[in-house]
């Protein structure tokens, strides 16, 4: 009795120290560390978020660029945050639902601007701009993750891939093991997302991470003293990336812990 009360313990913390893991030292990090990220391209009020515009002044200013894919009825790869149009458009509807075609009848923010296609995105990076590509998945995970590969096989610049779907990460993992990959989360236990406290608590502390091995956890800037992804960094190694930073402060911080920063609504 006496060994199990030592045992029992000893092989959870085991366990949780193993979950947390993750694969340190790809080479294709280099190319991305140094590297600030404009969350959704470089917007303001009026160049909206994830346009052609915002891309374009990022680039100008030589940021590396965060981005959203989402993927259409199609096959064509859209660059837009939400499943929904509501926010952006003011349409109903979802943005998978939707084809290339279709896209343009839409604009973004009010802008004379419509939805970009992932391709028209990449034509006017010429291959210049380092990416942190966020897969937004609809019950599509391999399908998008295998299309994202494809539209990036033919970029020259340095790009990584993450999603807040550890499936995403598994998809890669299994069947592009050399891109790099990152698990996106934050404290979900203290947010109002529609999930299960038990797929919140998985996601909160990175338990899937053994599985999905990711090169990187990019975590939520207020919550990445949370333990695991302490863990992840220090114990395992994996990269560190924080979003969204708000100002220089947060901004100097995350340097200075050695965090890939994403911003947005400042310039460092």
């Amino acid at each position: 009795m006496i060994n199990l009360l030592w045992i029992v313990p000893t092989a959870l913390i085991v366990l949780y120290l193993l979950s947390v893991s993750g694969r340190a030292g790809h080479k294709g990090l280099d190319a991305l560390r140094g590297n600030v990220f404009a969350h959704r391209g470089l917007h303001n009020d009026t160049r909206p978020e994830n346009s052609l515009s915002a891309f374009r002044a990022a680039k100008e200013k030589g940021y590396g660029i965060e981005l959203d894919l989402h993927l259409l009825s199609d096959g064509t790869l859209a660059v837009f945050h939400d499943h929904t149009l509501i926010r952006m458009t003011g349409a109903e509807g979802k943005i998978e639902d939707l084809t290339a075609e279709q896209l343009t009848a839409y604009r973004l923010g009010g802008s004379e601007e419509s939805i970009p296609t992932f391709d028209e995105v990449l034509a006017v990076l010429d291959n210049t701009v380092p990416l942190i590509v966020e897969l937004k998945a609809a019950k599509n995970h391999g399908a998008l993750v295998d299309a994202a590969v494809k539209a990036l096989r033919g970029y020259r610049g340095a790009y990584c891939i993450e999603s807040f779907d550890p499936r995403c990460l598994w998809h890669l993992r299994r069947w592009h093991p050399d891109i790099i990959r990152g698990q996106l989360s934050q404290n979900f236990m203290k947010s109002d997302e529609k999930l299960s406290r038990a797929t919140k608590f998985v996601l909160t502390h990175l338990l899937t991470n053994f599985l999905t091995c990711p090169d990187f956890v990019a975590y939520k800037f207020a919550d990445r003293k949370e333990l695991s992804v302490t863990l992840a960094r220090k114990l395992w190694g994996v990269q560190g990336v924080t979003w969204t930073l708000t100002d220089n402060e947060q901004h100097a911080m995350a340097l200075k812990e050695d965090y890939l920063p994403i911003f947005e609504n400042y310039e460092p």
